[in-house]
């Protein structure tokens, strides 16, 4: 008897949601199994993914053949890396403690990231409704001002550089001027061909 670990879905048209299942590899997607490890929404941002670590490394050492998403939510759950360090342990390269010290830190790791992505999706969710509801984001704090005492050179310089830049805007203003009157003319033009 193949012995699969697989996903069986369930929820709404539209709407998925898995349970991640031991069942014979005869049974039908939806049919019988021998038993539930957990269960997978894919729906939410990130996926909800809950399972029974101690159970799926069980099935696998007892040699049940996950499919591919499975395999893929057991390696991001970090059964197949407690499999990898048990290997260690086997082989003599770890003891048990160091292995379940391994296991543990790397869990932590992994659970501190994924409640930071939902912690990242519930912000980006509240500055969406806050946008859609139209009340304005908080402003941002205001930078404060550094004051240094610039030498008297320095100053001097800063006031020939604007005095400069005032006598080049006087220059430029009255080049423009007599752009704005050319299409005025060329719209008096075109009124007098429409009359003749």
């Amino acid at each position: 008897m193949a012995v699969k670990m697989r996903l069986q879905r369930k929820g709404r048209r539209k709407r998925p949601f898995y349970h991640i299942v031991v069942a014979d590899g005869r049974a039908p997607r939806d049919g019988r199994f021998i038993e539930r490890l957990g269960s997978y929404n894919p729906m939410t941002k990130p996926a909800t993914i809950e399972i029974d670590r101690d159970k799926a490394f069980d099935w696998l050492q007892k040699g049940a053949q996950p499919t591919d998403t499975v395999r893929a939510i057991l390696r991001f759950k970090g059964v197949y890396y407690k499999r990898h360090l048990m290997r260690g342990v086997a082989k003599g390269a770890l003891t048990e403690e160091q292995a379940e010290a391994k296991y543990q830190e790397w869990i932590d790791a992994k659970e501190s990231k994924i409640a930071a992505r939902f912690e990242q999706t519930a912000a980006e969710r509240a500055d969406l409704l806050a946008k859609l509801s139209g009340t304005p984001p908080p402003p941002p704090p205001a930078p404060e001002p550094e004051e240094e005492e610039a030498p008297a050179e320095e100053a001097e310089a800063a006031e020939a550089s604007a005095e400069g830049e005032t006598e080049a805007a006087a220059e430029e203003t009255p080049a423009e001027e007599p752009a704005a009157e050319e299409p005025a003319t060329e719209a008096t033009t075109e009124e007098e061909k429409k009359e003749d």
